[in-house]
């Protein structure tokens, strides 16, 4: 789930870019929560709110909530938060965990308060790790009710891993009936701590169990290494939330990979107690990797190191709408000391495209005039008046006198001069007319693109 997306591409006030954005996960687990349910455990959930002008964000537009844990005054949530984070930016987050009576969802309404914290993503990712009391309304302590806030940087990822497992000949760990076994997949750290990545469905009843496939980031499996260790535990499923230990097995997301290509994902689930007490002990049944899918998510840079190449396109507008360039107060006001806002715009944006061109030749195309020999109205011309060929050599700097002069060709079916003047134009290759790919002063398209090898 993801926060603040649509910001990242807006401009900020006085026309100045939007600051860029990190892609931040933020997992969440808590302990000693209060216990609000007479005969069993509290059942726990964490909802995620933003603050927007100041203002907490209402329950029904928050950032997210995470799933229920049944039963459990200590949970570990599966459910991560992604967030945007701003550097620039104080963005305030409000923590607020509750004991749920019916399912996962954004409604808080009827649930009971256990307990909420507000702190800052600044502060949370600086720490990378935050433990905070949970505190009740008026600023009580909630007992020893405390919650913890891990974040993790994931804008360097560069791929998400699609897993699906099954299990047979699990332990049986029911007296009237067989185990309801769930699949449990941690990370391990580098201070060799357990970081849960996933937790699957509970299948009900049943000792060779088909989990739903899921998808985590390379990023929250491995770290994006793909020799870092994993450890899977496989539990029976208690209501109460003493679930009965099946057993477990380690791995990497190399050994994962070169073990389902050759047809051989699968390992013995083990339980250690049982290893040490039984000589004749192998195993508590097997878990079996049904399903491996590497989905590489490819960077702007990638793209660019791959060959793609980005083709840059001017479209030069005419007509009368942008009003008399001999006005002062037009856009297009043609000053005779200075270049206008839109040949700056052009060579600006025309500078940076140039270096992602291997032939430095850029398409001027216009609208809007009368151009000869007959001078009728076109909507769609070259501006070299050469349609076979509408290309430019080089980007024509401010400087340049000919960027400031008037109708050299053609007949303005308004007062609109052409911001850019084609210079060193060369016909050596028939391209055929191209038509605008966007009325508007400038726009840009690919040429050639191609996937980096490998």
């Amino acid at each position: 789930m993801s926060a603040g997306s649509e910001r990242g591409a807006a401009a900020t006030p006085g026309g100045l870019p939007a600051p860029c954005a990190s892609k931040v996960e933020l997992r969440l687990s808590c302990r000693h929560l209060l216990d609000r349910d007479p005969l069993t455990k509290s059942d726990p959930s964490v909802a995620l709110l933003q603050q927007a002008q100041g203002q907490w964000v209402q329950v029904h537009l928050q950032v997210g909530r995470t799933e229920v844990v049944r039963s459990s005054l200590h949970p570990v949530f599966s459910k991560v938060f992604t967030v945007d984070y701003y550097f620039e930016e104080v963005q305030r987050l409000r923590f607020e965990v509750y004991d749920t009576h019916g399912p996962s969802g954004f409604s808080c309404q009827e649930d009971d308060f256990l307990g909420g914290m507000e702190c800052t993503l600044g502060q949370i990712v600086a720490q990378k790790k935050v433990t905070r009391p949970l505190l009740l309304k008026f600023g009580r302590n909630a007992g020893k009710s405390s919650i913890t806030v891990i974040a993790e940087d994931i804008s360097g990822n560069n791929g998400y891993v699609e897993l699906s497992f099954r299990a047979r000949k699990l332990d049986d760990k029911d007296l009237f009936s067989k185990s309801d076994p769930f699949l449990e997949l941690y990370r391990v750290n580098d201070d060799q701590g357990l970081q849960l990545v996933y937790r699957t469905e509970v299948v009900k009843n049943n000792l060779n169990p088909v989990w739903e496939a899921f998808k985590v980031s390379l990023s929250s499996l491995c770290s994006c290494e793909e020799t870092r260790p994993l450890k899977c535990l496989v539990w029976d499923y208690d209501s109460r939330g003493k679930h009965d230990f099946i057993g477990e097995f380690s791995t990497t997301f190399e050994e994962m990979q070169k073990a389902f290509e050759e047809g051989q994902a699968q390992w013995d689930c083990v339980n250690p107690k049982y290893k040490q007490k039984r000589r004749s002990y192998k195993n508590s049944g097997v878990v079996v990797l049904a399903d491996l899918k590497f989905h590489r998510v490819y960077s702007f840079l990638d793209y660019i190191m791959g060959g793609c190449q980005i083709h840059f396109t001017v479209a030069i507008d005419f007509t009368a709408s942008n009003g008399d360039p001999r006005n002062s107060c037009s856009l297009h006001y043609i000053n005779p000391y200075q270049p206008n806002e839109y040949l700056k715009a052009l060579v600006s944006v025309g500078e940076i495209c140039q270096d992602y061109d291997s032939d430095k030749r850029f398409s001027a195309l216009g609208f809007g005039a009368r151009i000869p020999p007959k001078y009728e109205v076109s909507h769609d011309f070259a501006i070299n008046f050469n349609p076979e060929d509408d290309e430019c050599e080089a980007i024509l700097h401010p400087a340049d006198p000919d960027g400031r002069r008037g109708d050299r060709h053609g007949r303005h079916t308004g007062g609109h001069c052409a911001c850019l003047t084609p210079a060193h134009v060369h016909h050596h290759r028939g391209c055929g007319q191209r038509r605008l790919h966007r009325h508007a002063g400038l726009g840009w398209r690919r040429r050639r693109p191609a996937l980096p090898t490998g």
